[in-house]
């Protein structure tokens, strides 16, 4: 079993959730974190089984994931 790191947002009407450091782009939603995290694991299996565990390959991997904020003048 592989770990993958997972981004979940919260935004007004529901959670996104997407993986780091898989090829190709994989979303997952729901209305709360658990449904949004459920999304994306399924979306995982799928992006797998359709493309195969290449996509698992990620050279560097993702060591660790920070959330920033920063202020920008407009």
């Amino acid at each position: 079993m592989n770990t993958i790191k997972i981004i979940v947002e919260k935004h007004p009407d529901g959670y996104v959730a997407y993986p780091l450091g898989l090829k190709g782009i994989v979303v997952g939603q729901g209305d709360s974190y658990e449904e949004a995290l459920a999304d994306v694991r399924s979306a995982i299996r799928f992006h797998i089984e359709t493309f195969g565990e290449e996509v698992l390959l990620t050279e560097p991997p993702v060591l660790e994931a920070f959330v920033a904020e920063t202020g920008v003048a407009i």
